[in-house]
Parts: C-alpha cells; sequence; structure tokens
C-alpha cells in the first residue's frame, strides 16, 4: 500500500435473516504520515468529524468525559437525496447518539450507535491505529451485528429481495463513504 491508497475490505450477509449473523464487516485502511499519537488525537475528537467523514457534519459531547469509555456523542449528519435512492432512509438533516466503547490512546476509538431509547446496538464504528516506521496506518471500521432500529425500519416491508438489495447497496454505500472518509482524515491529520 502507497500512503495515498485505501485497501478496503466488505462483507455483507446481503439478506440475513437470524439475529446472530454478521450483516455488515467493513474496514478500509490507508497510512498516515503522522504519529500514532497525532492520529488518535484526530480521530477521538468526535466534534470535529465535520472535516473528513461524508455524513456526519459535527455534533457534540452530551454526557460523560469526552472520548472516554461511556461518552455520549449527539452526531448531526446529512445524508443527499439520491444516496440508495429507491430505499426508504433517512435523508436530509437527521442526529444520532453513539457511546465510546473503546478508547486506548495512539491505538483503537470506537463508538456503537444507540437507539431511540438510548440502549447501545450492534452497530460499531470506529478506527484502528498502528504506529509503523514512517507514521501510521489507520484503519476504519464498520460492524453491524443484529440490525439496528433504523435498519429494521429501513427493511420492515421489504421482500427477502428487496432486502437482499439494500444490504447490498447499503454495503457498497458505506465502503465507498469510508474510502473518502479516509482520504479526508489522512489529509487533516497530517495538516493538524
Amino acid at each position: 500500500m502507497t500512503n495515498s491508497e485505501v485497501e478496503a475490505e466488505v462483507d455483507v450477509a446481503a439478506g440475513v435473516e437470524a439475529e446472530h449473523d454478521t450483516l455488515f464487516r467493513i474496514s478500509a485502511r490507508i497510512e498516515v504520515a503522522a504519529s500514532a499519537a497525532d492520529a488518535y488525537a484526530v480521530v477521538s475528537d468526535l466534534p470535529r468529524c465535520g472535516e473528513w467523514s461524508t455524513e456526519c457534519t459535527g455534533g457534540r459531547w452530551v454526557a460523560g468525559t469526552p472520548a472516554t469509555v461511556g461518552a455520549v456523542f449527539r452526531g448531526t449528519n446529512h445524508r443527499a437525496e439520491d444516496v440508495v435512492a429507491w430505499a426508504p432512509v433517512v435523508r436530509g438533516e437527521w442526529t444520532t447518539e453513539s457511546e465510546v466503547v473503546a478508547a486506548e490512546p495512539g491505538r483503537a476509538f470506537r463508538w456503537a450507535m444507540r437507539d431511540s431509547s438510548g440502549r447501545r446496538q450492534e452497530s460499531v464504528w470506529g478506527f484502528g491505529i498502528e504506529a509503523t516506521g514512517h507514521g501510521c496506518v489507520v484503519t476504519h471500521h464498520f460492524r453491524m451485528g443484529a440490525p439496528t432500529e433504523g435498519i429494521r425500519g429501513i427493511t420492515a416491508d421489504m421482500d427477502a429481495t428487496e432486502r437482499r438489495r439494500f444490504f447490498s447497496d447499503w454495503g457498497a454505500k458505506v465502503n465507498a463513504d469510508m474510502t473518502a472518509t479516509l482520504r479526508r482524515l489522512k489529509a487533516v491529520i497530517e495538516a493538524d
């Protein structure tokens, strides 16, 4: 991998009905010319995420000590009208809440999406950081086990074929977003 390339892996269990299977496991990685500590300082500063995310435009910490396990972040988001246009996904502006589930300076920062009742869901996003001789490698990852409240709502009226199509299209969308996010994130980290 050269320092401007993004390597991605996508595993989408399209149409899987079993609650115990993993619906999505997506990751992408990029080399960054910065220390692991510097990369961590950026990725754990979620209010800045609008500088690199394709969907989250920013937000604020609403509970707990920022960037520590148990802290809660309320994110503001925007999704264009043409994203998986055939499916009933949220478009325009909306907010989400997530809870930090791993905060290991210089190594890993992960958060789980919360449902409308404030419970953690099996939708975990994060960054892994690995020091190298000339900087670090940042890996952006996403895993969804059981369908989230939002996914259940989106797919509630879909038949099996439509669900398979949705999971496939959504996996491709998330993969493209992660790749774009990492390219933006690299530029932000290296400029800090």
